[in-house]
């Protein structure tokens, strides 16, 4: 008799049972968290598709319907607990993976259409921001961290900055909740709004897209708003904001540095880089020297919409209005007040520069 062990269904016990075992895991915590997330966003990502096809709605690109029905639905009907995990695959890995897609829209010569007037714009930006956020929650008694997390998401690249900046400051879970929510009000609003104002600020297609790239909080709010202003628009928007995104490890370490000054601790934090900015330019420049079959890009272009309207789908299911109170008005006029330089201020070089 074999002295291998079996336990009730048959399997042997050791190696093979327990891998049998992991993997069972691994498909039941997929099946609990990550799938009825992605089926929610899916279901709205439909919704706003189909809504397109309503009278008034045609106008509206459906990334911009799906970010406000997300937020309808989470703010009126709540956000169920077991499909936080699909929805936050489909707001970061989805949606990153979708802007690398991005790049088979654009080459080179279309990145050097922005100039070094457009990276100087961005660049510029950033800091002034960066710097007036910081001075003016000093100035009206917001907490340092909290302050810190809402400049960096406000100059740089919405929450992904906020989490980043938030491995160096250690602000609360709620400082981050709260920043993360107010930005991604603000970042709503200059997405919808923005395109409105455009033809009244007398901005074409190139200043439009500069401005929105180097002003609006979030990638995907960018991209919204960027294209549904006209695709010359869209592309200059992406190249800009994914400028100010590139900019994020720089100014994490700077945050390190800050941190540690006068700290006992002297273990540096190692500032992250995010992998789709390296992805996407290595896309966009294999795009530009490759030459790609129209079927292929066409799919490709109809793939990439689907996943960036999922990924502002899980954006809007993310947007908590109610955290907005756990913290007080103060921060939350901060974010406003940052939100409104921001705008005012890369409007005003993009109109000196044009």
């Amino acid at each position: 008799m074999s002295s291998q062990t079996y336990i009730a269904n048959g399997i042997p016990k050791g190696p093979i049972s327990a891998n049998l075992a992991q993997r069972r895991k691994r498909l039941d915590s997929l099946g609990n968290g990550v799938i009825p997330g992605i089926v929610l966003v899916a279901m709205i990502t439909a919704v706003a598709f189909s809504a397109r096809n309503v009278s008034g709605f045609a106008l509206f690109s459906p990334m911009i319907l799906a970010v406000v029905a997300g937020m309808i639905y989470s703010n009126v009907l709540g956000t169920p607990v077991h499909a936080k995990a699909g929805i936050g695959f489909s707001q970061k890995r989805l949606l990153r993976f979708a802007i690398v897609l991005l790049g088979f829209q654009l080459t080179l010569g279309q990145v050097v259409s922005i100039g070094a007037g457009g990276v100087g714009i961005v660049a510029l930006t950033l800091g002034a921001t960066f710097v007036f956020t910081i001075t003016l929650g000093r100035l009206i008694g917001v907490d340092a961290k909290l302050t810190q997390l809402i400049a960096a998401g406000t100059s740089i690249c919405g929450a992904s900055a906020i989490v980043a900046t938030n491995i160096v400051t250690n602000a609360r879970d709620e400082d981050v909740t709260y920043a993360v929510a107010s930005i991604t009000l603000f970042g709503t609003v200059a997405m919808l709004g923005f395109p409105v104002l455009a033809p009244l600020l007398g901005l074409d297609q190139h200043a439009f897209g500069l401005w929105a790239g180097a002003s609006i909080h979030e990638v995907a709010q960018v991209i919204g708003a960027g294209f549904q202003n006209g695709p010359q628009s869209g592309e200059i928007a992406t190249v800009a904001k994914l400028t100010r995104v590139a900019m994020l490890a720089p100014m994490v370490v700077a945050l390190g540095l800050m941190a540690r000054r006068g700290s006992s601790d002297q273990a540096a934090a190692r500032p992250p880089m995010p992998w789709f900015v390296a992805a996407f330019v290595a896309v966009v420049a294999l795009n530009s020297l490759v030459m790609i079959p129209a079927e292929v890009k066409q799919a490709v272009v109809l793939a990439t919409t689907i996943m960036l309207t999922m990924g502002l789908a899980a954006m809007g299911l993310q947007a908590d209005i109610s955290q907005l109170r756990l913290r007080g008005l103060r921060p939350l006029a901060l974010a406003f007040c940052a939100f409104l330089f921001i705008g005012g201020f890369s409007l005003m070089l993009v109109k000196v520069s044009g």
